[in-house]
This record gives structure tokens, C-alpha cells and sequence, in this order.
């Protein structure tokens, strides 16, 4: 993955606007549920080149260090060789203070080589720690966009189960309400009536009847009492 890729990738997620997404979703939970898988492998793929990107930064800083710890001890070997060199000049002997004087010419021309290399990796150690910094930098939004996208998933499905578990409520009063309980309750309530109704009647009848019978009596007791008077009267005649 070049480096243009991974700002494009960190740049493109970090800034999306996952409220405007789940807006314009057909279906915002399975999008949530995309998003996250990709932000996640993305996630990896980012680190996967930011670890890299950071080894060579880490390469480039170890190059320069052992450049500019060259160029430190050239420059000591350079302070050495002439430093010799003054001592076989002073004790005369000319060929072997030039000796001496060549080697510190060489020392030093090593100690320059060292320093421009060092000199010339700087702006590249500073290029790349730059870009380190902006890459850790997308990385850590990306996560936050994750647990974002997590949250907001999680509260999404939440809140479907809970508009499920209203649906299923309000199917079964739309249920109860078509089965009329109030008529079923009428109807009951007409049927023990009638029975109560004919109880009644029963016990009217069975009233009617003993009335009837002692009405009966009464009517037996008159006339044997009319039978008494009648023979009374015979009896007077005689």
C-alpha cells in the first residue's frame, strides 16, 4: 500500500459522516454493519503500512546517527593524524610529519563524505516523521470512528428490537380489539340472565300450583259447610 493510498483510505473514512450515511441508508443497519467490516480491515491494512512506514523511518534515523558518529570519529582520527604530524616536524623529520599530514587530509575528506550524507538524510528523516505523525494521526480517528460506528450500531439494533418487541404489543391489542371481547361479555351476560329468568318462571309455577291446591281446600271447606247448613234446615222442618 503507497503512502498516497493510506492518506486517501484514512482520509476518506476518518471524514465520513456516518449520521448522513445511516440517512440516506436503505437498510442502515446492514450499512452499519459494511462500514464497521471495513473499517476494520482497513484498520489493519493502515497499521500493517504505518508499521512499515515507521520501520523505515526508524532505518533512516539509525543511518544518520551512524553517519554523523562517523563523521565525529573521522574528525577525531583527522585531530590525530595531524596532531602527530606537528611532532615529527618539530623533531624535523619532514616525510613522515606529510605522512601523518596526508592522513589527516584523508580522515578528513571521510568526515566530510560522513556529514553530507548525514546532512542529506535530514530532510528525508524530517519528510517521514512527518508523515509517521499524520498516519498515526488518521489512525486514531479511524478508531474513533470505529467505536462511533460501533455505538451507533449497537443503538440501532437496540432500538429495532425494542420497535419489534412495541409491533408485536400492538398486534396483539389490534388482536383483542377485533375479537370484541365487550359482545363476548354481553352475550354472557344475556345467557346467565335467561337462565336466571327461567329460574324464576320455575319458582312462579311451582308458586301458581300451591296456590291452586289451597285454593281447592277452600273451596271443599265452603261447600261442606253448605252441606251443614242445608241439613240444618231439613232438620228444622221436620
Amino acid at each position: 500500500m503507497t503512502k498516497q493510498s493510506i492518506f486517501g483510505r484514512v482520509a476518506q473514512l476518518a471524514k465520513a459522516n456516518i449520521n448522513a450515511l445511516i440517512d440516506s441508508a436503505e437498510d442502515p443497519q446492514k450499512m452499519l454493519d459494511q462500514m464497521v467490516r471495513d473499517y476494520k480491515n482497513n484498520i489493519v491494512e493502515a497499521e500493517q503500512a504505518v508499521a512499515q512506514t515507521i520501520g523505515n523511518l526508524r532505518m533512516l534515523e539509525e543511518d544518520h546517527a551512524e553517519d554523523v558518529k562517523e563523521a565525529e570519529e573521522w574528525g577525531q582520527k583527522a585531530a590525530a593524524a595531524s596532531s602527530t604530524a606537528d611532532r615529527y616536524r618539530a623533531d624535523g623529520d619532514t616525510a613522515g610529519a606529510d605522512k601523518f599530514d596526508n592522513l589527516a587530509k584523508v580522515a578528513l575528506q571521510r568526515q566530510m563524505t560522513s556529514e553530507k550524507e548525514a546532512k542529506d538524510a535530514e530532510p528525508h528523516i524530517a519528510a517521514q516523521t512527518e508523515t509517521v505523525e499524520k498516519l498515526k494521526d488518521g489512525l486514531n480517528k479511524m478508531r474513533s470512528k470505529l467505536d462511533e460506528l460501533s455505538r451507533k450500531r449497537d443503538e440501532l439494533n437496540a432500538r429495532q428490537k425494542s420497535a419489534q418487541a412495541q409491533s408485536q404489543v400492538n398486534d396483539s391489542l389490534r388482536a383483542f380489539d377485533m375479537m370484541d371481547s365487550t359482545s363476548e361479555v354481553s352475550r354472557f351476560e344475556d345467557k346467565v340472565r335467561r337462565e336466571e329468568a327461567r329460574v324464576r318462571g320455575q319458582e312462579e309455577l311451582a308458586s301458581s300450583s300451591l296456590d291452586a291446591q289451597f285454593e281447592s281446600l277452600d273451596d271443599l271447606s265452603q261447600q261442606s259447610e253448605v252441606e251443614a247448613r242445608l241439613a240444618a234446615l231439613k232438620n228444622k222442618g221436620n
